[in-house]
């Protein structure tokens, strides 16, 4: 379900949960995030800067977990220019994988080209 998302901004964040967990993720980064990206680092709290920072930061979480994000929902923010996508997170291990109890937001802002400059989490 959508709540008036550009149809662009739609198609971009629905293929980048698609592949998130699957080897095509490295891929797609260059199609999907400006060179200049500020993105969360959830593991050590910091943000990385840039193609190569968020590229080493998901290596890093990979290595370690095996996590998914099953998106649940899109809408635009509050202020009508950030797309707010509802996510589901969730981990794969040898047993299968696990999902979170509840979702939280992440908050999408695109350059004019149609990148993403920016993502944020806020919790639910």
């Amino acid at each position: 379900m959508t709540d008036e998302v550009p149809a662009t901004q739609e198609a971009l964040l629905r293929q980048m949960y698609a592949v998130f967990s699957t080897d095509e993720r490295d891929a797609f980064i260059p199609r999907s995030l400006a060179p200049d990206v500020d993105w969360p680092n959830l593991l050590d709290d910091t943000r990385a800067h840039g193609i190569a920072e968020v590229r080493a930061y998901w290596a890093r979480q990979f290595a370690v977990m095996h996590p998914l994000v099953h998106l649940e929902r899109l809408r635009l923010d509050d202020d009508g220019r950030r797309v707010v996508a509802t996510v589901r997170p969730g981990l794969r291990d040898e047993t299968g994988d696990h999902w979170a109890p509840k979702t939280v937001e992440h908050v999408y802002s695109f350059r004019a080209d149609g990148l993403v400059s920016r993502m944020d989490v806020r919790q639910r």
